[in-house]
């Protein structure tokens, strides 16, 4: 009866073990995403954030549908599955945080003076 006990014991840990084992799918926030900020004040409701990595550092840069004008991003880093970057915007210091979801979804926000702005990014995937 121990031996039984030991067995459903051993079978139950092993499992929660390999469950728990993390993704092995590699975090890459590298391209072009399509943003949506549906509470951004008029003109900055939407866009694209390009992310590059190039001799072991981040870029981002933002430019938004309405307009021309292209952000670069300062301090750009990618930890813990977040993407972090700051822009300056008609005077303002825009903070930018990502959390990277999958390979073409991200979530995140825009802190300013006036306060946040959630963003909701897709990745643009290329049609061959």
């Amino acid at each position: 009866m121990k031996i039984v006990t030991y067995v459903v014991l051993l079978l139950l840990i092993s499992s929660s073990l390999i469950s728990g084992q993390p993704s092995n799918e590699k975090k890459d926030p590298v391209g072009k995403w399509l943003f949506a900020a549906p509470y951004a004040p008029e003109g900055y409701t939407a866009g694209t954030i390009e992310v590059g990595y190039s001799e072991k550092k981040y870029s981002a840069t933002m430019t938004f549908s309405v307009g021309e004008n292209k952000f670069i991003g300062d301090r750009v880093r990618f930890e813990n599955d977040t993407l972090y970057f700051n822009v300056f915007i008609e005077g303002q210091d825009v903070a930018v945080k990502l959390k990277y979801e999958d390979k073409t979804k991200m979530n995140g926000k825009a802190i300013y003076t006036k306060g946040v702005v959630p963003l909701f990014l897709t990745k643009e995937i290329k049609k061959e």
